[in-house]
């Protein structure tokens, strides 16, 4: 990446036309008009070849995938926040810089939280349905799709971050009582302006809690945070809402605390094996236990551009010869 010759980028999937219009000025940009996610030979092939690759969430940058990397790749410029995927440390050995795109998302993903904190206890999806469906709606009655109140209800928050912290935000204002958990605890001015309780001990907060959020990241760490031990504490009215990564979660022992009655439900944006759905969590679906959406917590336009934005700030500035503004560094060990 030396003179005047534009770095090849190849990205893998489709981006918005602004961000690709962009890239193809400033470099030899490879597009992927047909937004198909690349099979690991084409994975292989663009890692020869590429002096940036830019992945997304669907794409598996593995250790084994990294030392097949050719000489000129120097840079993986991650379209995302989480870099759950990629093997950073594999990255490092190989003298490859892995960036991300970082504070873009928060307001986003915190709305669809909170959609689906009201979706869930509010029967939303089901009365949607309602409407939709082949039976003819018979009018209001007052015992009727009756839910249940969010209002004065405690909501415990797992990892009080930049996402947490907004769902927060939004769920105080909606009424309910936070609570969270997290590695470190908040500045004392966020924890007081939130009027939030910090539980040292997950376990702890689990139990008391009517709602629970999960917007912690997904590490080694975080596998099955919330295990079938863990979720078993939650009491039989409880709901849970996931709009995080699916592997935090034991989804088996999720599915069966709901199919047994000692969860009430749950709101799920993201799945242990995605794009595979559990055929379990359908069936829930159907009998209106669980809402289910296609990992869209971030999905806006806006949203979209912006990550695309940092990708392409965090490009010229390595290519310029500057330290990107969004280096992701391995986890110590």
């Amino acid at each position: 990446m030396v003179g005047k010759k534009k770095p090849l980028v190849v990205i893998t999937r489709k981006l918005p036309d602004p961000v690709e219009t962009r890239m193809r000025e400033l470099f030899d940009a490879r597009l992927n008009v047909e937004d198909r996610p690349m099979t690991q030979p084409e994975l292989v092939a663009a890692v020869k070849e590429a002096d940036v690759l830019v992945p997304t969430v669907t794409d598996q940058i593995d250790a084994a995938l990294i030392a097949q990397a050719g000489d000129n790749l120097k840079l993986i410029a991650n379209f995302g926040n989480g870099v759950d995927k990629i093997d950073v440390a594999a990255a490092a050995k190989r003298g490859i810089t892995v960036t991300n795109t970082p504070n873009v998302l928060t307001e986003d993903t915190a709305d669809m939280t909170m959609a689906l904190m009201l979706a869930v206890p509010r029967r939303l999806a089901e009365g949607a349905n309602v409407l939709t469906g082949d039976k003819k709606w018979a009018g209001w009655s007052p015992t009727w799709m009756l839910g249940r109140r969010i209002w004065g209800k405690r909501l415990g928050i797992v990892g009080m971050g930049r996402i947490g912290t907004a769902v927060a935000r939004r769920a105080k204002a909606f009424g309910l009582s936070i609570h969270y958990h997290n590695r470190h605890r908040v500045l004392p001015a966020v924890e007081d302006g939130l009027e939030a309780t910090y539980w040292e001990s997950l376990d702890q907060m689990l139990a008391r809690m009517d709602i629970i959020s999960v917007n912690c990241p997904s590490t080694p760490a975080t596998f099955h945070l919330l295990s079938a031990r863990r979720l078993a504490l939650l009491q039989p009215t409880a709901y849970v809402v996931n709009t995080a990564r699916g592997d935090i979660i034991d989804e088996e022992a999720l599915v069966k605390l709901i199919q047994d009655g000692k969860i009430a439900g749950a709101g799920l944006d993201v799945y242990e094996h995605e794009p595979a759905l559990n055929g379990k969590l359908l069936k829930l679906a159907a009998k209106n236990k669980v809402v289910l959406l296609p990992h869209m917590g971030s999905a806006t336009l806006e949203g979209r551009i912006d990550m695309g934005e940092k990708v392409i700030i965090n490009i010229r500035a390595f290519v310029d010869g500057h330290r990107p503004p969004d280096r992701v560094l391995p986890l110590r060990t």
